[in-house]
């Protein structure tokens, strides 16, 4: 009898496992991906996010089922024309540019909102029918609402709320083209931060408002000194209040995001968690209601499988392989692909020479990090691996070209020409100057390199603000034929830095340091 109780036993683990495993898993998204936003119309969802200084900006994510998300447009391509915006003069925007943004579905209309502080300082207001295909219509006007949150309230007035931790409310005009002339900015919560009973060292902000079943729900995120980050949530009959709050969540810094319902009647948070060099990464907190308040997680603690469909990968609708084949008369990169500051459009192409991408230079540069036309994709966890080829025969003499990963402490493998001499080089940033790690002579025109990430080890129980104690290596590597792969420089020890703000980014890059007129054809950026 127990002979045969053993396969039954040992099918029903297996039967638990693969349930299991068909189940999504928390982080949603293990990239790069903070500030959420999230609406659903209908049965699709829609969600906004923070690229700040990368363009095209606000990219606008689509799924139908909460867990598996595509990029299927952007707010904008190109925020301002300025110097620190096109890495002219010096000047960069580096952790600035676009802030949080709130989308919002209002009478056929899909509106996204952001904020920046350095165009000089203006609030931006996108407006279109088409989601999916764009066409956005954009007012702006002063002054800068930080993270703010736009609320279409049922009486026809329509609100931005923002700031932190005196959180203040503003009425837009009824064209929605600037604040309402003759009504004053008012305090909405003058302590936001008072419910976690202890001194702040990240005021309560990121304020998304929602209203549910007649009342107002105010979600905001704050951290008290030494501690982790919290959900602080924040409800009222009318929304002037009065208003009442109370700590919504303390699970390993998970917070700042909102709510977001089913079809079939589900609630969930979504928020986010700093996750070292990775990013800002998504999670998704089950929501039941109690007494008239939202209570996320389970037993105050968020869980790392969902009653939802399972990820089919993050490749490739968030990230993804090109070949940069194009068919006559598409000119254009997919939506994965994002520019480090404003292009130089003149000095990049997939069309000059069939299946390639060919960058330019235009201009003399010192620094990589003021380089333009740095062409980029987010990095992926727990691990990801990227590789690609470059035809180098048109450098010119002082280029350098190749792929990194780009932080404030980045990491190069590229070709450089000193005097007519083509060499492999990796460089490091190390005490925010480059170091030349290894050199290697290359008597060839076609290379490839390779860059290996890994962002496991992450310590749950870290509390502190920006939690930067998992592995965050990455590895780099470069082969003369595609096949066999050396090993080059020194492992970068990866580093979420908050002058960049930003997750580490897979990077192809090309500029000149003596003269211009060079370029570098890529043949293919592969990604798994």
């Amino acid at each position: 009898m127990r002979k045969k109780i053993r396969p039954i036993l040992a099918f029903l683990v297996l039967l638990v496992q693969t349930v299991a495993l068909a189940q999504a898993q928390n982080p949603i998204i293990f990239a790069d991906v903070p500030d959420m936003s999230m609406i659903r119309v209908g049965k699709n969802y829609y969600m906004s996010s923070t690229t700040m200084h990368m363009n095209p900006g606000v990219p606008i994510m689509k799924s139908t089922d909460l867990v598996n998300w595509k990029i299927i447009n952007y707010a904008y391509d190109t925020l301002a024309d300025l110097p620190a915006l096109n890495l002219t003069d010096g000047k960069n925007i580096y952790s600035r540019g676009s802030w949080a943004s709130s989308l919002r579905y209002h009478n056929g209309m899909y509106y996204v909102t952001t904020f920046a502080h350095d165009t000089p300082g203006e609030t931006y207001i996108f407006k279109t029918k088409d989601i999916e295909k764009g066409n956005w219509q954009r007012v702006s006007f002063k002054p800068s609402l930080h993270d703010h949150s736009l609320f279409f309230d049922d009486d026809g007035k329509v609100y931005l709320i923002y700031d932190a931790n005196r959180l203040k409310i503003v009425e837009l005009n009824d064209d929605l083209t600037g604040i309402k002339q003759g009504v004053l900015e008012r305090v909405l919560i003058e302590n936001a931060s008072a419910p976690t009973g202890k001194e702040v060292g990240l005021g309560a902000e990121g304020s998304q408002l929602f209203k549910v079943k007649g009342k107002y729900y105010l979600f905001n995120i704050c951290a008290p000194r030494g501690g982790m980050r919290t959900v602080i949530i924040h409800r009222a009959d009318n929304i002037n209040g009065p208003w009442e709050g109370k700590v919504g969540l303390q699970d390993r810094g998970i917070a700042q995001g909102g709510l977001i319902d089913t079809p079939d009647g589900r609630w969930f948070s979504y928020l986010f968690r700093d996750f070292g060099a990775v990013g800002r990464v998504p999670y998704l907190v089950p929501v039941k209601w109690e007494g008239g308040w939202p209570v996320l997680g389970e037993n105050g603690k968020v869980p790392e499988t969902l009653d939802l469909p399972a990820s089919t990968s993050l490749i490739p609708n968030l990230v993804s392989s090109d070949e940069f084949n194009r068919k006559k008369g598409q000119a254009a990169l997919p939506l994965v692909w994002q520019w480090n500051h404003n292009p130089d459009n003149a000095l990049w192409s997939v069309t000059e020479s069939k299946g390639f991408l060919r960058l330019k230079t235009g201009r003399i540069d010192t620094d990589f990090l003021q380089a333009r036309n740095t062409l980029t994709q987010r990095t992926i966890g727990p691990t990801s691996s990227a590789s690609v080829a470059l035809d180098v025969s048109k450098m010119k003499d002082g280029d350098f070209a190749g792929f990194s990963v780009l932080q404030k402490k980045y990491g190069l493998a590229g070709v450089k020409i000193d005097a007519g001499q083509k060499s492999i080089v990796m460089i490091t940033s190390d005490n925010d100057k480059p170091v030349e790690v290894q050199r290697i002579p290359l008597d060839q025109d076609q290379i490839y390199f390779r860059i290996d990430c890994d962002f496991t080890g992450m310590n749950d129980e870290a509390k502190n603000l920006y939690a930067l104690n998992g592995k965050d290596e990455a590895k780099f590597s470069y082969s003369l034929d595609g096949k066999v792969w050396n090993p080059i420089g020194n492992i970068l020890k990866m580093k979420y830095d908050i002058p960049h703000f930003m997750g580490y980014r897979f990077a192809l890059f090309n500029y000149a340091t003596k003269n211009t007129g060079g370029h570098v054809d890529f043949d293919w950026f592969r990604i798994k």
